[in-house]
């Protein structure tokens, strides 16, 4: 089996609980044409949490200040159909007072705050399959909603 690649991923949380996500195009190597977390690799000699912040600004030219994106959980992600590795995805998040209309797409079809009712509907990439379910039913999320985001 290759070596495993290390990714960062975002999940910002908005006042109405709503979860930012990307619908992933046709062109990339993993999971096209899926939904998926706003992040990407972890460049060597880089750290996942610098690679969560960076793959954030690039994508959506969100600058979240340093300290303000929280470490949730590290997972494996299936990317055998790709690459044949299982790799590892650290995944840090934030509540946020951001509105679709402060996100710049810089990659795949949309980046866009998702009703976390509409997510088992999605097609999702497999990161995003394990991980949203693990988040959504996490006292992180709940406690997100309940201070920051929902109120």
């Amino acid at each position: 089996m290759a070596e495993r690649r290390r990714f960062s991923g975002v999940l910002l949380v908005d006042r109405r609980g709503w979860i930012l996500l990307q619908e992933r195009d046709e062109h990339p190597v993993i999971d096209p044409d899926c939904w998926g977390l706003v992040g990407g690799h972890v460049d060597p000699g880089e750290e996942f949490e610098a690679a969560a912040y960076r793959e954030l600004t690039e994508e959506t030219e969100v600058v979240v200040p340093p300290g303000g994106l929280h470490y949730f959980a590290e997972f494996e992600v299936d990317h055998t159909e790709a690459y044949g590795t299982l790799d590892r995805m650290a995944v840090y998040v934030a509540t946020t007072e951001l509105t679709d209309a402060d996100i710049v797409c810089h990659e795949g079809r949309r980046i866009v705050f998702v009703d976390p009712g509409e997510i088992t509907g999605l097609r999702l990439t497999k990161g995003a399959g394990v991980i949203l379910p693990a988040f959504l039913l996490s006292d992180v999320y709940r406690d997100m909603v309940a201070h920051g985001a929902g109120h």
